[in-house]
């Protein structure tokens, strides 16, 4: 498989296809992601350290930034609270499959704090509405409607940590997309190069809504425990057929196919027997016309989690 296949793969967005191509053909290229070290990384995390992964495939040097200034300026905790979560993130990126030879993890607070760093958030400040830096935090701030200014300057300072890291791509969810056209439209005007964006997709929560989240508890943990796993999946939403905003769907499709490469249904011969499941098209084709149920679908998403996280566990625990 060529390098663009392998960074395409199970990709929402890329900005732009062309501009990627002409990064691939250099043959050496380097790709971030930040994460902000607040609670426990959980799956959604996951397709990111995928994308990631897909990229060092692809010949890329990678830049996992542990964003500690930006959840201290987030409310998610003091500085060293935040930086002992950030060790635990290192951990479980590792043990999720980024090679640590070709892989640097840095803090922010390496490098955000200097004078020249400052210096261009303010320049950038200084071209940026407000109205755009609320419309690009919307997935970070707690409270959008009475926001503090440390939450405006948030996107800023994620725009010129691109700039700073030094890498061609900057990978994230598509909830990173504002911050990222930020960064393309703008940093060029401060002397820097602007990034070539990969986004991924989000997942529901396992509740149905739109976003998870630490409060309502409605994700899988990289590192829960069997019991949790099968005790989350279980009660998760997944309506009989439906395909849209189905959570256990959306983790058989982005999560077990891709690293697994199939999906083993276990169910007695009266309901069919065994299926062994290897293409996302078919698993859809069944789900939808009522062929497999959510308590089997379920079970077989829960197993296969269970299976594939198994490193992530006997490194923690």
């Amino acid at each position: 498989m060529d390098a663009l296949r392998i960074v395409l793969r199970g990709v929402q967005e890329v900005v732009t296809e062309p501009e990627l191509r002409a990064v691939l053909s250099r043959g050496r290229f380097s790709a971030y992601c930040g994460y902000e070290p607040s609670g426990r990384i959980h799956v959604g995390h996951w397709i990111t350290i995928r994308k990631l992964r897909d990229l060092q495939e692809a010949g890329g040097r990678i830049v996992v930034l542990l964003a500690d200034l930006h959840a201290y300026l987030n409310g998610k905790g003091t500085l060293e609270q935040v930086r002992e979560l950030a060790e635990y993130n290192r951990q479980c990126f590792e043990a999720l499959g980024l090679n640590p030879h070709r892989t640097v993890f840095k803090l922010g607070s390496e490098f955000q704090l200097s004078r020249e760093f400052m210096w261009d958030v303010l320049q950038l400040a200084t071209r940026t509405t407000l109205a755009r830096a609320r419309r690009s935090m919307a997935e970070i701030a707690r409270d959008l409607d009475n926001p503090d200014v440390a939450q405006v300057l948030y996107p800023l300072m994620q725009a010129v940590d691109i700039a700073y890291l030094k890498v061609d791509v900057a990978v994230g969810g598509t909830d990173q997309r504002k911050v990222h056209m930020i960064a393309r439209e703008q940093l060029p005007a401060l002397g820097y190069k602007k990034p070539v964006c990969i986004h991924t997709p989000l997942l529901h929560g396992l509740d149905g809504s739109e976003k998870m989240s630490s409060s309502k508890g409605n994700f899988v943990a990289v590192d829960d425990s069997p019991e949790e796993i099968r005790r989350k999946i279980s009660k998760a939403f997944c309506p009989a057929r439906q395909l849209e905003s189905n959570p256990v769907l959306e983790y058989a499709e982005h999560l077990v196919l891709p690293e697994a490469g199939k999906l083993f249904v276990r169910r007695p011969a009266k309901y069919g027997g065994d299926l062994e499941i290897s293409d996302v098209q078919e698993l859809k084709d069944l789900f939808a016309r009522g062929a497999l149920h959510p308590a089997d679908l379920k079970a077989a998403v829960a197993e296969s989690l269970i299976e594939i996280l198994e490193p992530v566990r006997n490194r923690l625990h």
